[in-house]
């Protein structure tokens, strides 16, 4: 039986008593055993198909970020591919993140907003796509990507880095473990029934913890867009 044929919904399964849990797409990279013992609050945020010009949007803020000499420096220098890391070490600040359905490029949108001390908000965006050899990646910009797994800790959905790639011209070059910026990890952990935890820890082997941001969110509504 297939991965995904395991996923379907049956009665007795609680992760799906809601008509919103329509996509499989996470569910099938996890094992059944694994995906059963989340907590229910965070399979149905990532078993929910968003209709096409819709959006869900959680708000909250940063709990604390920290960051090393290396990892301040490696955060400004990603400046030039769209600063997907973070580039403040100010905790208490609001944040918005918002989740849209991209059928063209076969995955999700991500939108992460940051409000800072001064000056605008940082603005983070990534492409998850359900593609290459762990059938997950993430897409920041400028051709930068990287393979994800993903599974289960403590009752955390962890999301982790499985090698980085350059997309050019349609060529993939893969690159080397010297030129790795570390292993990166992101979890999501359920603290109530509409309130999670996210978590970002990116750690070399040589220069140790480089970022470690944690924030705290609460689910809203589906947002449809349109003028």
């Amino acid at each position: 039986m297939s991965a995904l044929a395991r996923c379907l919904p049956t009665r007795a399964d609680p992760a799906l008593a809601t008509t919103d849990l329509l996509d499989l797409r996470f569910r099938a990279l996890i094992p059944e055993a694994q995906w059963a013992s989340l907590p229910e609050a965070v399979r149905r945020r990532f078993s929910k198909r968003l209709p096409q010009g819709a959006s869900a949007v959680y708000a909250g803020q940063v709990v604390s970020t920290r960051m090393n000499w290396a990892g301040w420096l490696l955060a400004q220098a990603t400046r030039f591919i769209g600063a997907p890391l973070p580039l403040s070490r100010a905790a208490g600040m609001a944040s918005v993140v918002s989740v849209t359905e991209d059928p063209q490029g076969g995955g999700q949108i991500w939108t992460r907003l940051y409000a800072r001390p001064s000056g605008f908000p940082q603005m983070i965006h990534s492409a998850k796509r359900f593609a290459g050899p762990t059938g997950l990646e993430e897409h920041i910009g400028a051709g930068i990507g990287m393979s994800l797994s993903v599974g289960v800790d403590d009752g955390a959905l962890v999301f982790r880095s499985r090698g980085y790639f350059f997309d050019v011209c349609g060529l993939r070059l893969t690159l080397p473990a010297w030129l790795s910026p570390g292993a990166l990890s992101v979890s999501h952990a359920a603290m109530t029934d509409d309130a999670f935890r996210f978590v970002l820890d990116l750690r070399h082997p040589l220069l140790g913890l480089l970022i470690r941001q944690e924030a705290e969110f609460r689910d809203s509504v589906a947002v449809k867009s349109g003028l």
